[in-house]
């Protein structure tokens, strides 16, 4: 059976082994979530800094990460070409004169670029970057006031002489939000350098929190907007020990039961405890319950399972899009056609009805989605479940991918799953990759994601490790207070065959537990070339429990044929279309790639199309295309009439090329879809 929870050393006894390994100069592994002491938590993480990408899919795209993105942005932070960010701090701190330009939110887009600049040194030493990111604290610590107060637009005003400006007047300032990723950042710069700046920062602004929401008042209460700090003050008690963070992330969401007059925009219409459904702005929601799940690890409080495990449900099978996005609506009401009318509130970037996934005018903003990987990595945390790590993946592969170009320095705001022209309504964001938009949030969020994605390939318990993703890498890392090395050979995902081989290992019986994606049929696994009888757990991961040796290798074939895939019919927008699918990867049809004198709207799908899959080492920077012959039919001109009588039309037929939908749009504009309907 597996091993899903063994007795962890307590937070206290954890942080005085970290200072006394720390003051020896013995740096721990950079956790992307630092379960590793948490009560309630099934596994335990292993460092993104013990994890190398060697070649492949993931080592291209961290490569462009730490080459091209975070140099990029980085010259965009500290520069004036679109809006300050490094220098709202030296404003705010005296260095430099000038008013607030920017979204009120920028400050917590700058520590996010941060966290992603200290996720990559920890793993490359990069000179430039530490001086970068050195730059950066100082900067911040400059800023921040005497009494632990942080945020830019408030303390620019009151420096530049307006005395009606205090902080926490307007519950839409994202003081919060910003501050919440100031702690995370801060205990992630402790954990890779050893160094206190960034976290005596974070505590700062932490104790002054504890002090100002001491006693909350219901309008204090609706400060919880796009709520980082619930992982921020987490993970600041499980960096620090100090049971005070813990206690300040409680109050942070009991207090919102004090609101008066909520809705569902902010998930405060009802208490968290009552809520079963995923409703309101997407990534608030997602935000909301990944900080949740993580109080739950640490005080394994029933209350807030039930609630966490029913919004996921829901999320996840009524609510989430074939690639992992969501936050169906760009605007609209909620809970729409509720008979409790006088408490329907309008909502943004937001879950819809069940069943309500347009495509044309789809919203799923990256935050939303890498929120959604946030979430679904923490419930995999204190659970051992794999379905969560496969809509992590399903995220992961298509719609936070597709947020950024393969160049590495444009981005996608939303992430649509049909563009057409002209499209239907006019619409907030535009549908080519842009540089720079004023809500900069995803960019720098989808950074951090990519530069800290070696932290989730593997997890550890007692006595197992964890394969949660797959990509060629090595492993070095303690298992039973032993070394364990472990060596991935994969072209994983283009091909679902994985080779591990041990290089290291504890003498001791372990498992390696082996994640059987929710996608796959007919998996197979071999040790040492003879044939294992294939037992997936009821979580969804098949146990290999023995004594292993060095030089053991472990071959996993994970079959991945293309599929034709349908939506539940009570999604209307889908009737009668069907997706594309292979392993983990989602296809989409781009206009670029029709003949000449074929357009989106007219192509049909043979329901026995037969699919090639061929890869392309020299287009889109490498893929698996899928091709076949589809159908296109004649159609004649619409005018200004919304319904016509149908006609018979010729058909003729053509080749169809597929692409990954994470690699849309990167050949100029283009119509697209990912549904295309059946002959």
């Amino acid at each position: 059976m597996l091993e899903l929870s063994k007795p962890f050393l307590t937070i206290a006894q954890l942080v005085i082994a970290c200072i006394g390994a720390r003051e020896s100069g013995f740096i721990f592994a950079a956790e992307v979530v630092d379960t590793s002491h948490s009560q309630f938590a099934v596994v335990r993480p292993v460092g993104f800094d013990e994890v190398h990408w060697t070649e492949g899919f993931w080592a291209d795209r961290v490569r462009v990460c730490r080459e091209k993105s975070i140099p990029a942005m980085w010259d965009l932070m500290k520069g004036h070409k679109y809006k300050p960010f490094l220098e709202h701090f030296l404003i705010a701190a005296g260095r430099a004169e000038g008013d607030h330009h920017g979204a009120k939110w920028n400050d917590g887009d700058f520590y996010k670029w941060l966290e992603a600049a200290i996720a990559t040194v920890a793993v490359t030493d990069d000179s430039q970057l530490k001086a970068a990111i050195d730059q950066s604290i100082e900067a911040i610590s400059q800023a921040q006031s005497p009494d632990g107060y942080i945020h830019t637009p408030v303390l620019i005003a009151q420096r530049n002489g307006d005395k009606n400006v205090k902080p926490f007047q307007d519950r839409h300032a994202f003081e919060m939000y910003n501050m919440g990723h100031l702690m995370t950042t801060g205990c992630l710069h402790y954990r890779v350098t050893g160094e206190k700046t960034l976290l005596d920062i974070s505590k700062k602004a932490a104790d002054y929190l504890i002090e100002t929401f001491r006693d909350p008042t219901p309008e204090q209460a609706r400060n919880s907007i796009c709520p980082s700090h619930y992982m921020g003050a987490v993970e600041l008690y499980r960096t620090t020990g100090d049971e005070r963070y813990l206690e300040l992330a409680k109050t942070f969401l009991t207090m919102r039961n004090l609101v008066t007059e909520g809705g569902d925009d902010n998930q405060d219409r009802i208490p968290f405890v009552e809520q079963r459904e995923a409703v309101g702005h997407a990534v608030r929601e997602n935000y909301l319950c990944a900080g949740a799940a993580d109080l739950y690890a640490e005080t394994g409080e029933p209350d807030l399972l039930v609630p966490l495990e029913s919004i996921w449900e829901n999320m996840a099978h009524k609510k989430m899009y074939i690639t992992g996005a969501s936050g169906a609506l760009y605007d609209g009401a909620s809970p729409d056609g509720s008979d409790d009318q006088a408490h329907i509130t309008r909502v943004h970037q937001a879950y819809g009805r069940n069943y309500q996934l347009p495509n044309t005018t789809a919203h799923n903003e990256t935050c939303a989605n890498i929120a959604n990987l946030m979430w679904s990595w923490r419930m995999f945390q204190i659970s051992g479940d794999a379905k969560y790590l496969d809509v992590l993946e399903l995220a992961l592969y298509n719609s936070i991918l597709s947020g950024v170009s393969l160049s590495g320095t444009e981005y996608f705001y939303v992430n649509p799953l049909r563009v057409v022209d002209p499209l239907p309504t006019e619409l907030r964001y535009p549908r080519t990759r842009q540089p720079f938009f004023v809500s900069f949030c995803c960019p720098p969020n989808l950074l951090r994601t990519i530069a800290e994605l070696s932290g989730y390939v593997y997890s550890m318990s007692h006595d197992a490790l964890w394969l949660n993703l797959y990509g060629a890498n090595t492993l070095s890392t303690e298992l039973l207070g032993k070394p364990l090395q472990i060596s991935q050979e994969t072209e994983y995902p283009w091909n679902g065959t994985v080779k591990l081989q041990v290089e290291a290992c504890p003498e001791q019986e372990f498992a390696l537990n082996l994640r059987i994606p929710g996608w796959t049929d007919g998996a197979t696994v071999k040790v040492n070339d003879k044939q294992q009888k294939i037992e997936i757990t009821d979580k969804g991961f098949f146990e290999l429990l023995r004594p292993w040796k060095v030089g053991d290798r472990v071959e996993l074939d994970l079959p991945m044929p293309a599929k034709l895939i349908e939506a539940n019919p009570l999604v209307e927008e889908t009737t009668n279309q069907v997706a594309f699918q292979r392993g983990p990867i989602v296809y989409c049809l781009e206009s670029v790639d029709l003949p000449k004198d074929v357009e989106l709207e007219q192509v049909l799908i043979p329901r026995d199309i037969s699919l090639h899959e061929r890869f392309d080492a020299n287009f889109l920077q490498g893929v698996i295309l899928l091709e076949g012959t589809a159908v296109a039919k004649q159609i004649a001109e619409w005018g200004t009439e919304l319904y016509r009588e149908v006609e018979k039309a010729p058909t003729q037929e053509f080749q169809l090329r597929l692409i990954p939908y994470y690699a849309w749009a990167n050949r100029g504009p283009t119509k697209m879809s990912v549904w295309l309907p059946l002959q």
